[in-house]
């Protein structure tokens, strides 16, 4: 019976850190080979990024958690993960579904947290290089990690799908940075590619939560705009994006990079089919989790090639 309760409670907590979401992870695979080839596999480099990778986990799931926590409380979680919607699992939110308590979730959020902010110092003490720039980029990324939907929430500010890319972005540019010291063209741009990845489907979350979020006073774009207005916020990233492959060459990566960038482009035509031509708006957002890991599977040939 024990051993029961407590193999309960272990699955709530990987639940609650959303240890299945493993898309801000993938960028240590774009970082790994965006990196040159002798370093790659430099024992430095590869501790530095190992350390700065777990404790990537530790403050997702620290963010993850206080969101939890936020959303459980002001009832938006309760009113997007009704028992009739077949279409949300409710035992995802570990909160609305009764199998973690308020205090557990806290605990959950406060140990993981100082656990990441450790490893994120232990990988700059240990970095080939530490630039000032790369230095800020961790800090401000982990303050504003722990701060999305606690203390300042500054998701509740309107600043959400903003943070949800620069999330990405932080996450290939301060690794990398810590390896290599500095920053290209070909970096930057594969590093604004992975952030949009995320974005480009927690828009479609968004705009089936509308009316939980409208709710709390939780600005999304979607919850502040018309359907239409929403539309031409999810067509305008999606744009974006295509800019960004169709103009990498020129902002330098390699000339056939719109080519392997190809399969990307076709899927997020597809996506924005499925969402505004279908109405079916959970399936474009699975559809888009799926279009971030095969953008990242192309960007790794890219370098790698």
């Amino acid at each position: 019976m024990t051993t029961s309760i407590t193999s309960t409670t272990t699955r709530a907590y990987v639940r609650l850190a959303k240890l299945d979401i493993v898309d801000y992870y993938l960028g240590v695979l774009v970082v790994g080979t965006l990196l040159p080839a002798a370093l790659r596999f430099d024992g430095g480099v590869l501790a530095t990024g190992g350390l700065f990778l777990l404790g990537e986990v530790f403050v997702i799931a620290a963010m993850v958690a206080l969101d939890d926590l936020t959303g459980f409380r002001d009832g938006s979680d309760v009113a997007n993960y009704a028992p009739d919607d077949r279409k949300r699992r409710r035992y995802r939110k570990p909160l609305v579904a009764g199998t973690l308590t308020e205090d557990q979730v806290l605990r959950f959020a406060w140990v993981t947290g100082i656990i990441g902010a450790l490893l994120w110092i232990a990988a700059m003490i240990t970095a080939p290089h530490t630039p000032l720039w790369t230095v800020v980029l961790i800090g401000v990324t982990y303050f504003f990690s722990v701060q999305y939907s606690w203390g300042v929430k500054l998701s509740y500010h309107g600043f959400q799908e903003f943070f949800i890319a620069a999330l990405g972005w932080a996450l290939v540019l301060a690794p990398y940075g810590l390896a290599v010291g500095s920053l290209d063209g070909d970096v930057v741009v594969q590093a604004l590619l992975f952030g949009l990845g995320p974005l480009l489907f927690g828009v479609y979350s968004n705009t089936n939560d509308i009316k939980g979020d409208r709710r709390v006073g939780r600005p999304t774009v979607a919850a502040l705009t018309s359907p239409r207005g929403n539309m031409r916020f999810i067509f305008a990233v999606t744009a974006v994006e295509a800019a960004l492959i169709v103009c990498g060459p020129w902002l330098g990566t390699v000339w056939w990079f719109p080519v392997a960038l190809l399969p990307t482009l076709l899927l997020r035509a597809l996506q924005l089919r499925i969402a505004f031509g279908q109405g079916d708006i959970l399936r474009a957002r699975l559809l888009g989790i799926r279009i971030h890991r095969v953008t990242v599977v192309a960007l790794v040939v890219v370098n790698l090639l």
